[in-house]
């Protein structure tokens, strides 16, 4: 017969993140961490270089950006053009998380062009291979503001 004693230690091991979780996250939280110092820095080739190969971007939304972007190349295009369209500045990068397999940055950005310009809360959340940023999926605080600031121009 298991004791209460032996059944809390049980209990407490099965919860408690073991030794390799806690190595993700550590892992997960320098390549993010690395990530967010070059774009603080507007660091474009650094921050470049953070990106795998096959990275793949999630946006959320009712806009022409809206969709899964593979590949470096197609998600660069796709970062450009939203940097484009809405005049997207980083003010500050408010937290970094980490977890089991997944990081977040949670950064404050300014969106819109002058005089019609908004700050919001962003939610990155990241999925890191081999050392780089693999995979983003991006929340937004107000999602109608971004769909309207990439909606194609009215005829």
């Amino acid at each position: 017969m298991v004791g209460r004693r032996d059944a809390l230690a049980m209990l407490a091991a099965s919860v408690a993140p073991a030794d390799n979780d806690r190595q993700d996250g550590a892992r997960i939280r320098a390549v993010l961490e690395r990530y967010a110092a070059a774009w603080l820095a507007n660091d474009v080739p650094a921050i470049v270089a953070c990106y795998h190969d096959q990275f793949r971007l999630h946006n959320f939304g009712s806009n022409p950006l809206s969709g899964i972007h593979v590949g470096k190349p197609a998600a660069l295009a796709a970062l450009a053009e939203f940097g484009s369209r809405t005049g997207r500045r980083l003010l500050g990068i408010v937290d970094i998380m980490t977890g089991i397999g997944r990081g977040v940055i949670l950064a404050r950005e300014r969106l819109g062009k002058a005089g019609n310009a908004r700050d919001m809360d962003r939610v990155l959340v990241y999925r890191v291979e081999d050392g780089l940023l693999a995979e983003c999926w991006v929340y937004d605080a107000d999602q109608a503001l971004i769909d309207g600031l990439l909606a194609p121009p009215a005829c």
